[in-house]
């Protein structure tokens, strides 16, 4: 009884806490956001936010790999890559002559990507000579090139947490830099969206292939996620990994990213959120001036695909010598969805943390995994995805052992109500960990420009906080009910298999 009281106080804290950052956050940062859209579609999010002299910012370009099609899967990816490299001032000693010689790549790669993907009548002989041509064109180029310039220009003027990341919904670019470099942001950023500058390109793509080797090919779970996740979804660009085919990383080309960047990176399709010691009155020329240079164009068309409804289990087995793992997924509706705060707790009542009744029941009771977690809105968010769960088994257990304490306790979610004291400490963490991402200046700006780009609107991040609060047990076990069926899962499994004996084969002694 001790022991629950303390959780009960704790729960009882922490409920107090978020319910009085909930009533405070909207009405102050409405107060202090300003939301304009520019005359070429562009985005704009500017919050005030004076503590420190300092400001982050997020851009959020509204495509990512479910844009990508057969031939360029991985190509959206690259654009993380190329987000460094400058423009036609910093990073190149001579443009003028760096543009001719990257006009020479394209031609010589199409020549010798022409040659080697001949299906009739192909001559190595020639494939080997026009690959000669196609490097050293590359060496030519590469003359002109100043490395990392770009970098090093805005961290010598006090930038910090330059990155990018890809999904398979956005594309992603932040960093965080001193108040008084405004102006030079606005120039810097606005600079990677005026044209592409795909500056060592070829470089670059070598490096994502090794990305591939790494986290795909030479990864046993990586193995299990892309077959498990190509096996979940047979239509839906989800379907695939972000990081792409080996195939296509090996074949796409510049001119290809040109087409990729002319249809996706335009002003319409793009949203940019600073937070920090700004001034709205102060920034938003400064974003006029240089983001209003980008030409107006249309936003992309919508993705068509619509994944099947799944009427039967599938199942992927992996065997290798390599530790067990088991995945189930389920289909569910996209985070705009009304039912979507119900998912959230779920995910936190099942699969998030060590008070999760999964881990409470596989690793800590029976003892019998070493991990039991989850993802909610795997492998992206924008469009129908997959509620997962993820165990690793500890030693002498099988992944195939985890299928039955699995399915009772989606069983019990399923069919007994979870009581109020745990609903309301699972929401209350839930809630905690939404309003945790409001504590820095970086974290904000990614949150409302990824809100403002899914939901159409900044302030749906507060009003998920709301959606939680009004979820009930009834909730919990309708939606559990309709997701968690037989017919709407798909397993994943590495089985242990024991390395062939050495001189296994071919040995003729």
């Amino acid at each position: 009884m001790r022991v629950r009281s303390r959780l009960a106080q704790a729960a009882g804290l922490l409920m107090l806490v978020a319910s009085t950052m909930q009533a405070q956050d909207l009405a102050s940062f409405e107060k202090k956001t300003t939301v304009r859209k520019l005359a070429n579609g562009l985005t704009v999010i500017i919050m005030e936010r004076p503590e420190a002299p300092v400001f982050s910012y997020a851009t959020v370009v509204n495509s990512g790999s479910s844009q990508e099609v057969a031939g360029i899967t991985g190509l959206a990816h690259m654009f993380e890559h190329m987000a460094f490299k400058g423009n036609d001032v910093i990073g190149t000693k001579d443009w003028k002559s760096e543009q001719a010689a990257m006009a020479k790549i394209e031609e010589a790669y199409a020549a010798y990507d022409r040659e080697r993907h001949r299906e009739v009548g192909r001559d190595d002989a020639n494939v080997a000579q026009l690959e000669k041509a196609w490097r050293d064109s590359i060496a030519a180029a590469d003359k002109f090139v100043v490395t990392d310039e770009f970098t090093k220009v805005a961290e010598r003027n006090g930038a910090v947490g330059l990155n990018a990341f890809t999904a398979h919904d956005i594309t992603a670019y932040f960093f965080s830099l001193p108040s008084n470099r405004l102006e030079l942001w606005a120039y810097l950023e606005s600079e990677r969206y005026r044209q592409p500058f795909l500056r060592e390109f070829y470089k670059e793509r070598d490096v994502v292939m090794e990305e591939r080797r790494m986290r795909v090919e030479s990864s046993p779970f990586g193995r299990l996620l892309e077959q498990f996740i190509s096996a979940a979804f047979i239509a839906h660009p989800y379907g695939l990994r972000g990081i792409g085919h080996m195939s296509d990383l090996q074949s796409f080309s510049a001119t290809d990213a040109k087409e990729f960047f002319k249809v996706h990176y335009v002003p319409s399709n793009m949203v940019i959120a600073l937070v920090g010691d700004v001034k709205t009155s102060e920034a938003m020329p400064l974003i006029e001036k240089y983001f209003g240079r980008l030409p107006k164009a249309p936003a992309p068309p919508a993705l068509r695909t619509v994944e099947p409804q799944q009427k039967s289990e599938r199942t992927v087995i992996l065997r290798e010598s390599a530790q067990p793992m088991y995945m189930e997924g389920y289909h569910r509706p996209a985070s705009t969805d009304p039912d979507d705060a119900i998912y959230s707790v779920m995910e936190m009542l099942m699969s998030s943390g060590r008070t999760s009744r999964l881990y409470k029941s596989l690793v800590r009771d029976k003892k019998i995994a070493v991990q039991a977690s989850g993802f909610n809105g795997f492998p992206g968010e924008k469009y129908p995805n997959l509620f997962t769960f993820l165990i690793v088994p500890t030693a002498g257990n099988t992944a195939t052992a985890m299928s039955e304490p699995l399915r009772a306790e989606i069983d019990r979610l399923k069919n007994e109500d979870v009581p109020a004291d745990e609903l309301a400490s699972v929401k209350t963490r839930v809630k905690a960990g939404l309003l945790r991402q409001l504590d820095s200046n970086a974290g904000l700006a990614l949150q409302l420009a990824q809100y403002q780009t899914l939901h159409g609107d900044w302030r749906e991040l507060f009003r998920e906080v709301d959606d939680i609060d009004k979820v009930t047990a009834a909730d919990v076990r309708r939606v559990a009910n309709a997701t968690f069926v037989d017919s709407n899962r798909t397993v994943g499994m590495i089985e242990r298999q024991a390395p062939a004996a050495q001189g296994a084969k071919g040995d003729s002694k």
